[in-house]
């Protein structure tokens, strides 16, 4: 059996691809927060809220500290500076293809005109 290990950039991919954990990144960027209260925020069962910051954790985006009875959730000091950098990559490569294209539909465009000149 071929065993599989995730990146950090597949993990956080995939801790993203979610509205919900997209939110949670949003609402910590304006200050810590308990889990109890997201749970609130985003209208959920406390079970859920903690699947979804665990996701998280895993990913590196987010850090809980434990005071008490209450788990604190704040960002992550990892960054998504790696995650930025591939999609940049990405986005250049993407460009350049569609300008490739759109030269190819005009130069077609330009001798189907050129053709029916004659």
């Amino acid at each position: 059996m071929v065993q599989y290990v995730s990146s950090p950039l597949d993990r956080s991919f995939s801790a993203l691809s979610d509205a919900t954990r997209r939110g949670i990144i949003d609402q910590l960027g304006q200050g810590d927060t308990s889990i109890s209260s997201l749970a609130d925020q985003f209208q959920m069962t406390l079970t859920g809220m903690k699947k979804h910051v665990q996701v998280l954790q895993l990913a590196g985006l987010v850090v809980t500290q434990k005071v008490g009875r209450v788990r604190t959730c704040r960002l992550g000091k990892r960054g998504l500076k790696a995650e930025a950098e591939w999609i940049e990559a990405h986005r250049k490569l993407f460009e350049a293809r569609f300008e490739a294209l759109d030269e190819l539909i005009n130069d077609m465009k330009q001798e189907g005109s050129d053709e029916s000149a004659s």
